[in-house]
């Protein structure tokens, strides 16, 4: 289901010390419309023994709290307990790589028995020695079979450029568009990794890659700083960027992401939504 308006929520990877269903009805009483839960451990594991069953009680409950969400795939060392993120699209070794493809063939099937708005990825680190054509092949023979799942689950999936690895930007993220068949790929969009990287305006950002935007990540950063940040605590202007996702008619949840503020998380989410909210509400009603 489409919500008619944008909708705030938050990333269950800054609730790691939380269950998932305890977190999940934390973010409705706190006030969040959507969650973005990041599979992990403790959040719709993989391996667990009944994950059909354990799929089947987060479907009843996010009906139940009226949440919209999304699936994130990024947690750190679900599968490598000692390299983290790892493996990923670009590793080099090719049945690492179908280890993650399955991951996300996973993360797709969760999707769309949630009725999830999308599976968010990324691309990984390119970390041995290989030309930047034999990296992108590597992608793109990943993508195309998650993609192709995809298609058949009706899930839509949202690239992540993430700071630092081989799709790093949104000048990797065009670069990797013309690798791949049109109109299938979407954007998750870190507002804040454009602004440590320096790809501003932002709002011209939203406004040009609003046809493929179906996920967006937000946080306080600095300048050349890759760190996600509680709110005021950076650089981050972001009247102008709610304006922008509302004047762009984005449907989709803007999902806080402070994953290293776990620690206290019930606070956080608290402080991330009264600063937040007001601003939602504002540029909703507008775009309203």
């Amino acid at each position: 289901m489409v919500p008619p308006i944008m909708r705030l929520g938050y990333n269950t990877n800054g609730m790691a010390h939380h269950e998932l269903g305890d977190a999940l009805r934390l973010l409705a009483d706190i006030g969040y419309r959507s969650v973005a839960i990041t599979i992990d451990v403790g959040a719709l594991w993989p391996f667990a023994a009944e994950t059909g069953r354990a799929v089947e009680r987060v479907r009843r409950l996010l009906d139940r709290l009226e949440l919209d969400s999304v699936i994130e795939t990024g947690a750190r060392y679900l599968l490598d307990p000692r390299v983290k993120h790892e493996p990923t699209l670009v590793s080099a070794d090719s049945a690492s790589r179908s280890r993650r493809v399955g991951f996300y063939k996973y993360a797709i099937d969760c999707a769309a028995e949630l009725g999830s708005g999308c599976v968010s990825l990324w691309s990984g680190v390119l970390r041995d020695p290989v030309s930047w054509q034999e990296g992108m092949a590597r992608l793109v023979a990943g993508l195309d079979e998650v993609l192709e799942h995809a298609a058949l689950r009706g899930v839509p999936i949202g690239f992540e450029p993430e700071p630092g690895m081989f799709i790093d930007s949104m000048a990797g993220y065009e670069t990797l568009l013309e690798h791949l068949p049109a109109g299938e790929l979407r954007l998750t969009l870190d507002v804040g990794h454009l602004h440590c990287q320096g790809q501003g305006p932002i709002a011209g950002v939203i406004r040009r890659w609003a046809s493929r935007l179906v996920n967006v990540h937000i946080e306080d950063m600095r300048s050349g700083v890759h760190e996600h940040l509680m709110f005021g605590e950076g650089e981050m202007d972001f009247p102008p960027i709610m304006a922008a996702l509302a004047e762009a008619g984005y449907r989709g949840g803007i999902h806080v992401e402070l994953s290293r503020h776990s620690h206290e998380a019930p606070t956080v989410a608290r402080k991330a939504y009264a600063f937040l909210n007001p601003l939602m509400e504002r540029y909703a009603q507008q775009d309203g």
